[in-house]
C-alpha cells in the first residue's frame, strides 16, 4: 500500500497569501510586480502563489459589475425549498442555469439560496416556472428582487487576519 505524503493535500494559506489577497481585494488589477514590491517577495513567488490560490478556488479574479447599470432590468434572489434527499441532483440542474450566478446550500429549512440576473420579467418567469420549478425535488420557491445596491464591498480580508 502506497503512503500519501501530502501530495494530494491542498496547502493552507499563510500570512503572505493573506497579504496578497488583501491587496487584490482592494485592487484586482494590481500587478504581480507591485504585489511583490509591497510584500517584499519575488514576482515569481507572487505568480506561483497566485496560480495556486486560483487553482485551489481560494480566490477568483474577475471584474465585479453592477448588472443594473449593464442593462439587466431584474436582479434578485430565489430561496428554493427542496426534498433534501434529492439535493445533489437539484444542485446539478441549477448549476446549468446561466441566470443563476450564485448558488449556496443553506441551513434553516430552505435548502438552497440563489441570486439571479435577468433581462426582463419574461425571462424571470421562464427561469422560475419553466426551469427551476420543473426540477424534480423542488418543492417551492420564494423570490425577492433587488431595488438598488446599497453596499457592495469585497475587501473583507481573510479570517486569519
Amino acid at each position: 500500500m502506497k503512503k500519501n505524503h501530502g501530495k494530494n493535500k491542498k496547502r493552507q494559506i499563510d500570512a503572505v497569501d493573506c497579504r496578497m489577497i488583501r491587496l487584490l481585494q482592494k485592487d484586482g488589477r494590481i500587478s504581480n510586480t507591485d504585489i511583490a514590491k509591497e510584500i517584499g517577495i519575488s514576482e515569481a513567488t507572487v505568480r506561483t502563489r497566485l496560480n495556486r490560490l486560483i487553482k485551489d478556488e481560494v480566490i477568483q479574479i474577475v471584474a465585479v459589475s453592477n448588472p443594473l447599470k449593464l442593462g439587466f432590468k431584474i436582479v434578485g434572489h430565489i430561496r428554493i425549498y427542496v426534498d433534501i434527499k434529492k439535493m445533489d441532483a437539484i444542485i446539478a440542474q441549477l448549476k446549468k442555469l446561466k441566470p443563476l450566478w450564485f448558488i449556496v446550500q443553506t441551513t434553516g429549512g430552505t435548502g438552497i439560496d440563489t441570486e439571479f440576473v435577468v433581462k426582463d420579467l419574461d425571462e424571470l418567469n421562464r427561469l422560475i416556472f419553466d426551469k427551476i420549478n420543473h426540477i424534480d425535488g423542488v418543492q417551492r420557491t420564494k423570490t425577492g428582487m433587488f431595488l438598488k445596491y446599497i453596499k457592495r464591498q469585497y475587501d473583507w480580508g481573510t479570517a486569519l487576519d
